[in-house]
Parts: structure tokens; C-alpha cells; sequence
């Protein structure tokens, strides 16, 4: 029986009865995302030309099926729906060139034939997704991404031994084929259109699904079971409106596994109890971009294909597609720097036909192409392989959407943006480096931070390959779930700029933790939000009045002076940043001392790391006084002089401390050695002084080449080292290796060599002539000046007025 006979032959009841007026149905049941039912589509709706095209689909996006013919359309493009009152709710119908739906809708365009979407409205869909969370089971076709859309069978969550789970699977296994994505290819996508009836496929397929249904098993707990009958009814009550409506007939492109249901004879008021009183959610649809990568099943789309590239390509090349496909593969592998020749492309082919034949294929596939690269162009390796199967077999194809489309206005403001900056969002993981002088490069700057404080994860900072603050590195890749991000933060702002300084304001009075605002005050400052950063100050002036805990004031302060930074760099007024910093800095200054005394080894370890932190901002702030809290610099030296002298503060703290007095030159070489004398005297227990020199030079802070270039502390270390008694060393030997482990290999290489010589051999290695052991007689300015100008270029500042001076006198 053809299809277009069994299309009239359901009872009075079904879609297709007899006893309703209206001309044939064609129900034409397909694999999602499948080129082979594509095409078997297209010949279809040529053969019949229905009056109207029904598309399993939302039927809240119908006005949007005429964007589908716009020429700034192109897919993968996705359906969004979202809950208006809550974007954050929503699901993705996802179509690709060669997905059925697509070309079917497409088919419809272009003959001037209506197109409806007759699945469940996706206002019932969402609110059952809510439903599922507060129940907290997560079901259907929420675990795949989207909602209301199944591959014929495919349910996620379900084992693979069950039919309804993976009809594919049991129809491959009918055939005596282990493979059902092969099986698949050699019945279906291999399958030439216009080979005898434009029918037959669908009617094989649909008398496969409706055997594969009288064994389907649920019972009335079976979620999935229940919510798939709603939509078949839902869907049943459609076809038949649209029978009534139009005469010369109506095709149906659902999936294969509701063709039978759609098929099943069944009463109208049977079908509307079903649909009666389910639970409705405000919702709005849109298209939007999706990427092949995402169309794929290792993105954890339950629909998904496993090779949406190579779909793609069996798409668009009817003719020669093995031998086109493998000159995709050579030029992508040349691109590579790899020696691949017209003749290796030649011999790849000879073998994937060869290889069809032994397994007896119609055509070579995928698995026999893929064999054939990896024998012929990889010599067998797997490597360049996986980067072929990465970008051709999934691929990187972002779809796009003509600006016509329905968007919420904080989408429309971000994309003229976009378009402003010629910063295009790309599937494919890249870096961009920033220049923040230029304009441009500062404006894509602001909008990426704006982006990261209102949640869409466009851009990830990375450490840049440059150290001065007018520099900036991104890693970018777009994703399709921002776009749901971008409709959730709607809620913020219709405008990029309103939408994150409304989102900083909020995030600022819920932030409980001190480290965590000035944090905010700095994201407000790299995204340039005034009118954010006032409210924002206000409040981190607030909580550091009340807050008095010492760790807590030395975390936030760093924050606090990279904003005065990066203020500075953008142009911004940071006074009132500056002297909330300065304030936060005398107070750590006051309590800093007392909260050192008495604490244990991990508080000790800590409070170094704040000791560190506070240096290095107090430093980065500068020694000019300000009209409240005077010198800075010299108040947070006097600071650690104190904490250097008390027997009460932890070894690694006071070690610490004479090391940063040493490093800023306000502690002669003498004085330090004299100090490190005294805690690895004899007196002092060995713990303590090991904790001490682990202050002194450990830490990555350069101690190492401190040792290897003064030889008195190298001395004083090496006496007291093999002096420790025996007992003993077994308790400092874990502090001294975790110590000496943070060196470089070539300084810890050097300071055996220099220990191996002896006391008398390492004076005359280290002294380089002088009077002072490690030290020379004097500074050599001349010296020191010649290497400005090329300090100066790595900085990226213009050249000092006598900087050419200098270089000539060098040369």
C-alpha cells in the first residue's frame, strides 16, 4: 500500500478519515537533523503538493516561519521560546539546513503555501518544565536542551533496550546490523531522490514505527508516555483543522515515531480531554543562532547527531559527495602544514569504495571515508585525525538571523554594538588582544566587562603576554545559550549600559562579603559604570567601617588599588576610590601587628599571604600623601620594622617582613644578616628559625637569587642548616623543601654548585671583585641609563626626549 493510499485509510475518528471533508493527508514521518529525510521531503511535497505544510513544532513561532525566507537567514538557527517572567525558563527547537522541518517550512515558502507548527504550545511546555523543577525530576524533553522536539524514538534518560528509548537501535538490530547510525545511512541517507515512488520511504519507516509501537510498554507512572499522548492529541486536532480548511489537501512533517499515533483512529472529544486544562506560562519565541557543535549528541543534545558536519555535506553535495568530502579533509589538513597531494586524495577514495564493497554498503560512508583518511592522509595516526573529526565532521558553522527578527532590546543593543565594534560573535574558541589607547579596542573592552557582570560569559579575561595595565587578553567563543543569558538579564536594562549598572547596584547591596564588593567596585571600573560606582563606594565604605576583621580589610585592599590602576589607564575619576583605599590601608596598618601575635601554622601562612598583598598594593598606591592619611609608604615600613622585631609574631611573618625592608632598601644587608643571625642561633628552636628563612626566601618573591648573590646569608643558611641537630632536621626538612622546591631549577642548580665549593671558593664566585661579598663598590648610573630606552619600548611609552642620546652612546 502506498502512502498516499494509507494516508485515507485511517478510521472516522483519525486525521485522515474518510469521513471528513477535505482532500488526502500525507503524513511524512523523519529523523530529525537527517539529509536523507530531507531530501525524501522535498520530493515529496513536489510529488503532492498539498494546500497546506504541517511542521511538529510550537505553534507560537508561526509568525515567525516568513523570517525563514529572508537572505540574512541562515541556518543552524534555532527556535527560542522563554517564560516571560522568567527568561531564564526556555527551550530550543534547533533546525539546520538539512534538518526535514527546515525544508519543509523553506518548501513552503518558496510555492507559496501556507506552513503551521502544530505541536503542543510550548506555553504548556514551559510551565511543565517548571513544574518538573519544583518537583525536582527532571524529565522529557528537558534533560535534551529544548522542549516538544524528539528524534523518532529518541528519549533521553530512557536504556537503550528500550524500544521507545532508541527505535533506531531496534530496527538495526531487526536488520541483523549492530550499528544503527550505519544502518541509518545505508537504508536512508544513501537512498537518491527520485528513485520510483516519492512515498515509499515514508511508508517503510511508518510501518517500521507502527510495529516498533505495539510493543511500546508504559504505565500510569510513566511521565514521558503521558506528555507524548497530549502532544499526538494535540497534533490529531490540528491535522483536522486544517483538512476542513483546506481542500487540496495537507502534508505532515512530524517525526517518524508519532506517525502511527497521528494514524490511530481516535474522537475528537477524546483528544480535546487530553489537551483540557494543562498548565500555561506567558511565553515569546524568537530565532535565534545555533551552531553544529551544538547539533551534535556529545554537546549533550538528546536529539543529536553524531556527525553534523557530515550531514551537512551529504546535503549539499548530491553528486560526488565521498570524493568532495575528502577534498574538504585535504585542505583542511594542508592548512595544517601537513603534505597532502592531489594523489593522496585519489588513492583515499580508491580505498573508502573499496572498503564499502568488503562491507557491503551501497556507498562509502562516513566510518569507510574516515578509515581511508586516517591509512592514507594521517599515516595512521589518530591525532590529526581527531582535528578532522573536531572541524569538518561536527564543525564550528554559526547560523545567523536577519535583524528583523523578534529580540528583547537589551539583544537589539547588544547587537548594534557588535556591529559598532566589528566584534562578531564566532562558535569557534579565540583570543583577542586589546589595546586600551585605542578607542575601539576600549570599547569592545567596557562591553565585554558589561557582558561578564550581567551573566552572558561571552569573554573569559587570561593572563596577557603583556605587563603594562593598557593591555588586555580575552578568550571569546559565543555560545547559543547566551542568547537565553541575554533575555534573562532583559530584566535589568533595555540597553547594555543600564542593564549592568542596575545589576552592579543590586549585586552591591546583597554582597555580603567585604572582598567580594571591592571586587565589584573593580568590575565596575573596567566596565566603566559611573553611575554604578558611586552607590558601590558608599556601600564598601560602609561594611569597611564595620568590619574588623584584619584578613578580611587585607583581601579587599589589592581590589581596591588594580581599580585606582585600570581607573587611570581609562580615564576615570577614582578620587573617591583612592581615598576609600587609603582609609581601608590605615586600618589595616592599626590592627595588623595585634593580629599576628598567636597564630598557628595555616593562620601564619595566610596572614603572610596578606602581608604580601598589602605590600604590593601599598606600593602600587603610591608614597604621595593624601589630605587624611598622610605617608602612606613610610607609616606601612614602620608597620613592618614592628612586625620584624616582635618575638610574639610568627617566624614566616617576621622573615617576611625583613625581607620586603630589604627589597625596598630600607634595611641595610648588614642589619638583615644580623637579624638572620640571631633566629638561627642556637637558642632559637629549629622549627621556628625554618619557618623564619621560609619567610625570608620563600614565597616565589626572588629569594633565591638573593642566596646565589650574597653570600653572607648563603653562609648564614648553610651554618645553621648543617648545624641543626639530628633529631631535629627530620621536623624543618618538609618547611626547607617546600622552601627550596619554589626556586627555579637553574638557581637551586646553582646554589648546590656554589654550597659544593666551600666558604672560601664562594667569595670569590659571588664578590665580583668588591669589598662586599655579593655586592659591587657603587652603582653604575651610565650603565643603568642605557638600557631606559629599551625599558621603555617593552612598557609600550614613548621615548624620553634624550633616549636617543643614550642609545647612541651605548652603540
Amino acid at each position: 500500500m502506498t502512502g498516499t493510499d494509507r494516508a485515507g485509510s485511517g478510521g472516522s475518528g483519525g486525521p485522515g478519515g474518510a469521513g471528513e471533508p477535505g482532500g488526502r493527508t500525507v503524513l511524512l514521518g523523519v529523523r530529525h537533523h537527517g539529509p536523507g529525510s530531507a531530501r525524501a521531503v522535498r520530493a515529496a511535497l513536489d510529488a503532492v503538493r498539498p494546500g497546506i505544510v504541517l511542521v511538529e513544532g510550537p505553534p507560537e513561532a508561526d509568525a515567525l516561519i516568513p523570517l525563514a525566507a529572508d537572505e540574512d537567514m541562515r541556518p543552524p538557527v534555532a527556535l527560542l521560546a522563554h517564560a516571560v517572567d522568567e527568561p531564564g525558563r526556555s527551550a530550543f527547537w534547533p533546525l539546520a539546513e538539512f534538518s526535514p522541518e527546515w525544508v519543509a517550512v523553506r518548501w513552503a515558502l518558496e510555492h507559496d503555501v501556507p506552513a503551521r507548527f502544530i505541536d503542543l504550545p510550548a506555553t504548556h511546555t514551559l510551565a511543565w518544565q517548571a513544574a518538573d523543577d519544583r518537583a525536582g525530576d527532571q524529565v522529557d524533553d528537558r534533560a535534551d536542551g529544548r522542549a516538544g522536539r524528539r528524534a523518532p524514538g529518541d528519549r533521553p534518560g530512557t536504556a537503550s533496550t528500550d524500544v521507545r528509548g532508541d527505535p533506531l537501535a531496534a530496527l538495526a538490530a531487526a536488520a541483523g546490523h549492530d550499528d544503527p547510525e550505519r544502518w541509518w545511512e545505508d537504508v536512508i541517507e544513501h537512498r537518491s531522490p527520485g528513485e520510483g515512488d516519492a512515498l515509499a520511504p515514508f511508508t517503510a519507516l511508518e510501518e517500521a514505527m507502527t510495529a516498533l509501537r505495539e510493543t511500546e510498554e508504559g504505565g500510569e507512572g510513566d511521565t514521558a508516555l503521558g506528555r507524548d499522548l497530549v502532544r499526538e492529541a494535540h497534533m490529531r486536532l490540528q491535522v483536522r483543522a486544517a483538512r476542513r480548511e483546506f481542500a487540496r489537501g495537507v502534508a505532515v512533517v512530524c517525526g517518524a515515531w508519532h506517525v502511527p499515533a497521528l494514524r490511530r483512529p481516535a474522537t475528537v472529544a477524546a483528544d480535546r480531554a487530553l489537551v483540557k486544562g494543562l498548565p500555561r506560562t506567558k511565553v515569546e519565541m524568537t530565532w535565534v543562532p545555533w551552531t553544529h557543535r551544538r547539533l551534535s549528541r556529545a554537546g549533550g543534545y538528546g536529539a543529536g547527531i553524531e556527525s553534523p558536519g557530515w550531514y551537512a555535506h551529504l546535503f549539499a553535495a548530491a553528486d560526488r559527495p565521498v570524493e568532495r568530502w575528502l577534498t574538504k579533509v585535504a585542505g583542511l589538513l594542508r592548512d595544517e602544514d601537513r603534505i597532502v597531494s592531489p594523489a593522496h586524495v585519489i588513492e583515499a577514495a580508491r580505498l573508502a569504495e573499496t572498503l564499502a564493497v568488503l562491507r557491503g554498503r551501497p556507498l562509502p560512508g562516513l566510518g569507510e571515508t574516515t578509515d581511508a583518511v586516517r591509512a592514507v592522509m594521517c599515516d595512521g595516526s589518530d591525532v590529526p585525525l581527531a582535528l578532522v573529526h573536531d572541524r569538518l565532521v561536527v564543525g564550528d558553522v554559526l547560523g545567523e538571523v536577519p535583524p528583523g527578527a523578534p529580540a528583547v532590546p537589551l539583544q537589539r543593543d547588544l547587537t548594534r554594538i557588535q556591529r559598532r565594534l566589528r566584534l562578531k560573535p564566532e562558535p569557534a574558541e579565540r583570543e583577542l588582544e586589546l589595546d586600551l589607547r585605542k578607542e575601539t579596542d576600549a570599547g569592545r573592552s567596557r562591553l565585554l566587562h558589561r557582558l561578564r557582570l550581567l551573566g552572558v560569559g561571552w569573554g573569559e579575561p587570561v593572563a596577557s603576554r603583556s605587563t603594562g595595565t593598557f593591555r588586555e587578553t580575552w578568550r571569546l567563543r559565543w555560545e547559543p545559550e547566551l542568547s537565553v543569558r541575554v533575555a534573562e538579564a532583559g530584566v535589568w536594562g533595555t540597553t547594555v549600559l543600564s542593564a549592568a549598572t542596575a545589576r552592579a547596584e543590586t549585586d552591591a547591596v546583597t554582597e555580603q562579603d567585604l572582598a567580594g564588593i571591592t571586587a565589584l567596585a573593580e568590575r565596575c571600573l573596567l566596565a566603566e559604570l559611573p553611575e554604578a560606582l558611586a552607590p558601590v563606594m558608599r556601600i564598601l565604605a560602609d561594611r569597611a567601617a564595620l568590619d574588623t576583621d584584619v584578613g578580611h580589610l587585607a583581601q579587599a585592599l589589592p581590589a581596591l588599588v588594580r581599580s585606582l590602576r585600570y581607573g587611570d589607564v581609562r580615564g576615570t575619576d577614582t578620587g573617591a576610590l583612592a581615598e576609600v583605599a587609603a582609609g581601608l590601608a590605615e586600618r589595616v596598618f592599626v590592627g595588623l601587628p595585634a593580629a599576628c601575635a598567636a597564630l598557628d601554622a595555616d593562620a601564619a601562612e595566610e596572614m603572610r599571604g596578606h602581608v604580601d598583598a598589602v605590600h604590593t598594593a601599598v606600593g602600587l598606591l603610591g608614597d604621595a600623601r593624601t589630605p587624611d592619611h598622610g605617608d602612606l609608604g613610610s607609616r606601612w615600613r614602620a608597620v613592618l620594622r614592628a612586625l620584624s622585631a616582635r618575638d610574639t609574631v610568627p617566624g614566616n611573618v617576621r622573615g617576611r617582613a625583613v625581607r620586603l625592608l630589604l627589597d625596598d632598601d630600607e634595611l641595610a644587608p648588614e642589619e638583615a644578616a644580623r637579624l638572620m643571625g640571631l633566629v638561627l642561633s642556637p637558642g632559637t628552636p629549629p622549627a621556628d628559625a625554618a619557618a623564619w628563612i621560609e619567610g625570608f626566601v620563600g614565597g616565589g618573591s626572588g629569594g633565591g637569587m638573593l642566596l646565589l648573590h650574597d653570600d653572607r646569608l648563603l653562609g648564614l643558611v648553610d651554618a645553621w642548616l648543617t648545624g641543626v641537630p639530628t633529631d631535629a632536621f627530620t621536623d624543618v626538612l618538609p618547611l626547607l623543601r617546600r622552601t627550596f622546591s619554589a626556586f627555579e631549577p637553574g638557581v637551586r642548580r646553582s646554589l648546590g654548585e656554589l654550597v659544593g665549593r666551600g666558604p672560601e671558593a664562594r667569595g670569590s664566585v659571588t664578590g665580583a671583585g668588591s669589598g662586599i661579598p655579593g655586592f659591587a663598590t657603587g652603582l653604575d648610573t651610565e650603565r643603568a641609563d642605557a638600557v631606559l630606552p629599551v625599558v621603555r619600548l617593552l612598557l609600550g611609552r614613548h621615548p624620553a626626549p634624550d633616549d636617543n642620546d643614550l642609545v647612541g652612546a651605548d652603540t
